[in-house]
């Protein structure tokens, strides 16, 4: 123990010395520099564990060998019968973990990450790092409808506690780095290093209000974490799409429309899934592992007609994106108007019993694909009513869906903005995102997703109001 205090009493000497060298140069100040210095290294950190995180999804990925398998072989002529159970064994084999760590249990790591920063001055162990990871690859791995960035995001936050608590600095430092290594997750897992940084001071409040002292050390550790993961796994974007064009000013009355589906679909998505939250949490004779259980049973009921909901359903998104193909990379045909729609209500109801009912994993990814669907079938729509002149494209719907779909639903505007553009490669769409997105998010006011957000800084106990 002892031994364990001199190290530690070595590693905040050794960082004080530095900082005070940097510190040193003319108009640095000393807590500017240690904040941005220490968001490095929690960038550092973040970045490596967001790869040994990727790493454990891709091996835990049964959905994505199943549906690899050849029809010949045994996981290809029962594999959609095993997917039937399969999402409660994950779930329940996730939820047996979260009970390890108190951080880590509950649904959704982002709301956890949200509720320690107001709640907690920043505090979150270190357990919940390898414990949310494992839980949530088995939850999603083996075809819960759920994210990854959920998981990722409360890795960031304990990263940046755990650094912040070994050089035992303050309250306000930990909420900083804290904000930093959960800033830095979005940024890795996503590959979008803006986005990721602007998330990490929107996601704290319902509003338009955001943290300013977490932008700064945010940018820096976004981008160092950025940077480790492509070292892993390439430069390009999670999601790449066709470069579609906004030329015309006509088009934004169809995507006027395309704001108004969004914040529907948004309040339909936070009511049915508060709804499933509320009925579970009531049930209190029930015991917590069958709660996860049913919930994990309900989802495999439902992939077994919707087989898109699996998983996090990226798929999904990459046919949004190329709908005006007849074929696309993903493999699957061009999906109707009709399939869109359906996949958007299977991926809610199936996210609200994985996610719901106890089981590990992200409600933003989601949020995503479901977004997608919708902006796909606005599309679809407006194509077929629209004069073919003024050159409706569906795949160009379905990004700017996804951008006004979580910015509504997740209350982050500008990194949803920034976001949609940064994980497609598309940097064309930004005038009617922000169209489109400014409306949704304008039209569901005092609704959001996470529980734990509070409306401005004034309504914070950060700020002791």
């Amino acid at each position: 123990m002892c031994a364990m205090q001199r190290d530690h009493s070595f590693i905040k000497d050794l960082s004080r010395l530095g900082l005070k060298l940097v510190w040193a140069g003319e108009g640095l100040s000393y807590e500017t520099s240690r904040d941005v210095l220490l968001a490095a290294l929690v960038g550092l950190a973040t970045g490596l564990l967001a790869s040994a995180f990727h790493w454990l999804t891709e091996a835990a990925d049964f959905v994505s060998l199943v549906r690899g398998a050849d029809e010949n072989s045994f996981l290809g002529s029962w594999g959609r019968l095993i997917l039937l159970f399969t999402p409660a064994i994950g779930a329940v084999a996730g939820a047996t973990l979260t009970r390890i760590c108190s951080h880590a249990r509950g649904a959704r790591g982002t709301d956890s990450a949200v509720y320690a920063y107001h709640r907690r001055g920043g505090h979150i162990t270190s357990t919940a790092i390898p414990v949310k990871s494992i839980a949530s690859a088995m939850t999603v791995g083996l075809g819960g409808s759920a994210g990854y960035e959920g998981p990722m995001t409360l890795v960031g936050a304990a990263c940046g506690c755990t650094i912040s608590r070994v050089l035992h600095l303050g309250i306000r430092q930990k909420r900083i780095l804290m904000a930093a290594g959960l800033a830095a997750g979005i940024s890795a897992l996503f590959r979008a290093p803006l986005a990721g940084a602007i998330f990490g001071a929107e996601i704290f409040y319902s509003s338009s209000d955001m943290e300013y002292e977490t932008i700064l050390p945010g940018f820096v550790a976004s981008a160092v974490a950025y940077t480790v993961f492509c070292c892993f796994f390439g430069w390009a974007p999670l999601l790449p799409m066709p470069d579609y064009t906004c030329e015309s000013s006509l088009k934004l009355i169809p995507f006027l429309a395309l704001a108004l589906v969004a914040a529907l679909g948004a309040r339909i998505y936070i009511c049915f899934f508060r709804g499933t939250e509320e009925f579970f949490s009531r049930r209190e004779r029930i015991p917590f592992y069958v709660k996860v259980a049913i919930g994990g049973l309900l989802t495999g009921a439902i992939g077994f007609f919707v087989p898109q909901i699996y998983g996090v359903s990226y798929d999904v998104i990459r046919a949004a994106f190329t709908t005006h193909d007849p074929f696309h990379t993903s493999g699957l045909a061009e999906m109707s108007f009709a399939a869109f729609v359906a996949i958007f209500f299977a991926k809610v109801v199936a996210t609200s019993c994985t996610v719901g009912s106890g089981g590990s994993g992200g409600v933003f990814a989601p949020a995503l694909v479901c977004g997608a669907c919708l902006g796909a079938a606005t599309g679809v729509f407006f194509s077929r009513v629209l004069p073919e002149w003024i050159g409706i494209n569906p795949g160009a719907f379905a990004l700017v869906g996804m951008a006004a779909f979580t910015a509504s639903a997740i209350r982050i505007p500008l990194a949803s903005i920034i976001m949609v553009s940064e994980i497609s490669g598309n940097h064309e769409l930004l005038l009617p995102t922000m169209w489109v997105c400014a409306i949704a998010f304008w039209l569901n006011n005092g609704w959001s997703l996470y529980r734990s957000q509070v409306h401005d800084r004034e309504a914070s106990p950060v700020h002791g109001i």
